[in-house]
């Protein structure tokens, strides 16, 4: 029997990223609102730690594919978001109980970084569909929130705000991937899915006598 793959691409890989982030922004809502404590700290890193291998895996296939805003987004959410993200939180639960001071307010330093970056690129995902758009504005209004906590210019009353918008986030990403799997394994939009914002060309008319 012949079990030759005659499959000659690489599917999309965007729905796993999509999922990891999910899992990331509803594991982020559950610590900022307090959902759990932060005795959760040392699980939460292990997720992340998940999340990177999986975002690693779909930038580098994101940009073979020349999928230049996702790859890159997904490569830098999966070394800094995940990674980092995921060791720092398991480094810092273990350094407080042990009693050792650090000063966490460096976070906030490389936060600043991710957060202003995502913004500029914010215009490029305005040609994805409308829903990965609505994803990115969400992160878009939590991420400054986050920096601004750990640099300790906002208190942490201030948590709840990005809470909302991660699990905001995290929802539409859920239905986007869903939508992307189901639809592509059926070959017809069965989960709807918006295309991009559209926006008007206004045309600037000269009238001359």
């Amino acid at each position: 029997m012949n079990h030759e793959n005659k499959i000659k691409e690489w599917s999309n890989p965007t729905p796993a990223g999509l999922v990891a982030l999910a899992i990331a922004c509803f594991c982020f809502f559950a610590i900022l609102s307090g959902k759990v404590t932060h005795d959760a700290m040392p699980l939460l890193g292990t997720w992340l730690l998940g999340g990177f291998v999986v975002q690693f895996v779909v930038a580098l296939l994101d940009l073979k594919g020349g999928n230049n805003t996702g790859g890159n987004t997904f490569l830098f959410f999966s070394a800094f978001f995940m990674l980092v993200g995921g060791m720092g939180m398991i480094m810092k639960f273990n350094m407080i109980n042990k009693g050792i001071v650090f000063d966490a307010r460096i976070d906030g330093w490389a936060w600043m970084v991710l957060t202003l970056s995502l913004i500029l690129w914010t215009p490029a995902f305005f040609k994805s569909t409308r829903l990965l758009t609505i994803v990115i504005l969400a992160l878009d209004v939590s991420l400054p929130f986050i920096t601004l906590m750990d640099l300790g210019i906002l208190p942490k009353t201030y948590a709840i705000i990005p809470a909302w918008g991660l699990l905001s986030a995290g929802i539409v990403a859920i239905y986007l991937a869903s939508a992307i799997v189901v639809n592509t394994a059926y070959g017809k939009t069965v989960y709807p899915l918006p295309g991009p914002f559209e926006f008007k060309k206004r045309s600037l008319k000269i009238v001359t006598e």
